[in-house]
């Protein structure tokens, strides 16, 4: 939510893309709806995420291993999104929200790569194309003001975060828990200590 409404700042009527559905990417593109973005583009490499962002209010999806997906979106787009929105984590996610990006258009980074990861574009097209790349730690969130008015939004029914819920494990699961983590099935698993 934060990447998108602070970082971003992404306006309504926006055209805006998510790349990478885990949790961070379902929350990303609740975030472009309760923004108001007009058109929202997810990305993943699983088809079970993209029908949930359908549901969730995604009106574009696209699966990332298909053969020249970024052909296919800037076709769709009419040349890229304004805003693109990569919370995978990884270079060849952060590759493909670059190359989706339209001319002018906004990357913002909320996943967190391997330490050593590099991720590299060319020089001349960042200018020409007048692109800006910028990072989202923990969404950018004031958490005084954040957490409330998200909670709000949830009271509302307007940030059905439930709806990415996995499963639920108690402790005696924790260790399938962090295994199911690697799995791009699962958007998000909830602790239940006593249950």
């Amino acid at each position: 939510m934060g990447a998108v409404l602070n970082t971003a700042q992404v306006p309504p009527g926006a055209q805006m893309a998510v790349v990478g559905l885990g949790g961070v990417g379902m929350n990303a593109l609740m975030g472009g709806v309760v923004a108001g973005a007009e058109r929202i583009v997810a990305v993943d490499l699983n088809a079970d995420k993209l029908k949930l962002a359908r549901e969730l209010g995604a009106t574009d999806t696209f699966l990332a291993g298909n053969d020249d997906v970024v052909g296919a979106i800037r076709e769709a787009t009419q040349g890229g999104l304004d805003y693109v929105i990569e919370t995978a984590g990884s270079v060849p996610a952060m590759n493909l929200a670059y190359a989706i990006a339209a001319r002018g258009g906004m990357v913002v980074s909320a996943g967190l790569p391997a330490a050593t990861a590099t991720f590299s574009y060319l020089h001349g097209a960042l200018v020409s194309d007048e692109k800006s790349i910028r990072g989202s730690y923990m969404g950018s969130c004031v958490p005084v003001r954040d957490i409330p008015r998200f909670i709000a939004l949830y009271q509302q029914g307007k940030l059905p975060v439930d709806r990415m819920v996995s499963q639920r494990i108690g402790f005696d699961q924790l260790n399938e828990g962090f295994d199911r983590l690697q799995d791009v099935a699962t958007v998000r698993q909830i602790l239940v200590p006593h249950g």
